[in-house]
């Protein structure tokens, strides 16, 4: 027996799916098989520990999937001990803070303002609540990172973990660079790489594992999972990051989600994957140029990974006002601020791009760059309903062209 009401909220997010261009940078479209996993029967397992060290029975077949995707992750990144089992990326940091530190040790991360999350300090995060959390920013004129300009900040703070990573940076981002400024000042270095994990897979992006003491990263934006988080670690750090997850900080895993993870570790150790992430960064280059060409500004000027953060003061109009104006046609993305922003986090006066969902469903730099001319389009053009509608139809003949139906079409009526 289904609930109605339910199910049918549930079809029409599916709808939404298959009909909205998807640009928020940390979502993607999962594969029918990883579909299959998540929703399988492992959600009936209660399995708290480790593969052959459980403190229930019957556990032989869900150890089997961990130790599954434990494997996987490893070959995938080359990292000597990882674990599956945090429930999302933010747990995941929490974890290494707890293997690491001790309540009021100082912690040095990206502040949210220039693009890091948080979990890297902010104070109304338990990140900034338990640690003294002390932050970098970009650069005033280039808006990138700094190394220079970090060194001297650890060199008078001495923080006893630097954090390294970012939710809304669009460059590069020089992970030795960062342990030589750890082992400068006698701290761990900790890299989150969530939004750019899939690229550090197959090498368009700097891996961090030869570099840092531990990483982290969600498994549901460029790795294309489930929603998780994992842990990657040298093996010095085996133990204690393993007790800090279980039972540190959670109980029971979610087995259904970490078979899910399993098959998205395989995936992304295919030939085509790689193949599926140097087009995810051509077509968010093909996006860029065509906004900037538009009359755009990009916060850095450009992009070298799978998101751009676009400056929308030259159009006058805030990222509030941008998101709920594509969301009117059926274009999804989300307000950012950007470095040094007037406006306040829930106006704001950017948005954040990205490219991976879309990339999945089969766009490449043609179709891209048609997108980047509908966001103009519905910016200029944000009071003529005539024209808006025009564009959601346009929107609609994109995305039916490259439908996405991973069940049946009646599967949740």
């Amino acid at each position: 027996m289904r609930d109605q009401r339910l199910f049918k909220a549930i079809d029409k997010e599916y709808q939404r799916q298959r009909h909205n261009i998807e640009l928020i940078a940390s979502e993607n479209y999962v594969s029918k098989a990883v579909l299959e996993a998540t929703g399988s029967i492992l959600t009936n397992k209660y399995a708290e520990g480790y593969p052959n060290a459980r403190y229930y029975g019957g556990c032989s077949y869900v150890d089997e999937v961990e130790d599954i995707a434990r494997d996987y992750l490893k070959e995938l990144f080359g990292a000597e001990h990882v674990n599956v089992q945090p429930h999302s990326g933010s747990q995941a940091n929490m974890a290494v803070y707890m293997a690491f530190l001790k309540p009021g040790d100082k912690i040095l991360g990206m502040s949210l303002k220039s693009g890091g999350h948080l979990t890297h300090g902010y104070k109304l995060n338990f990140s900034g609540g338990l640690y003294e959390a002390i932050t970098y920013d970009v650069d005033e004129k280039t808006e990138m990172l700094d190394l220079d300009m970090i060194r001297n900040i650890a060199l008078k703070e001495r923080p006893k973990m630097i954090v390294c990573g970012a939710s809304a940076y669009a460059r590069s981002i020089d992970f030795k660079g960062f342990r030589d400024i750890a082992d400068e000042v006698g701290a761990y270095l900790f890299v989150d790489m969530a939004h750019i994990a899939g690229l550090c897979a197959t090498g368009a992006h700097m891996s961090p594992i030869p570099y840092a003491d531990v990483v982290t990263s969600t498994t549901h934006k460029t790795l294309r999972g489930p929603r998780g988080g994992i842990i990657l670690c040298k093996e010095q750090y085996a133990k204690a990051i393993d007790k800090s997850v279980f039972p540190g900080s959670q109980g029971g895993p979610l087995m259904h989600v970490i078979a899910g993870k399993a098959q998205c570790f395989y995936e992304a150790l295919q030939p085509s994957y790689t193949e599926y992430i140097d087009q995810v960064v051509k077509n968010a280059k093909a996006l860029g140029e065509t906004l900037v060409d538009g009359g755009l500004r990009l916060v850095s000027g450009g992009t070298d990974n799978h998101l751009l953060l676009v400056d929308l003061r030259n159009l006058g109009v805030t990222g509030k006002e941008a998101e709920e104006l594509l969301d009117e046609v059926d274009i999804t993305c989300n307000k950012n601020t950007i470095p040094n922003d007037p406006q306040k986090a829930n106006i704001a006066s950017g948005i954040r791009l990205g490219t991976p969902a879309m990339t999945t469903r089969g766009f490449k730099e043609a179709e891209f760059r048609k997108v980047g001319e509908l966001i103009l389009q519905v910016l200029k053009y944000k009071d003529d309903q005539r024209m808006l509608r025009m564009i959601k139809e346009e929107v609609r003949k994109l995305t039916s062209a490259f439908d996405y139906r991973p069940v049946s079409e009646d599967y949740y009526e």
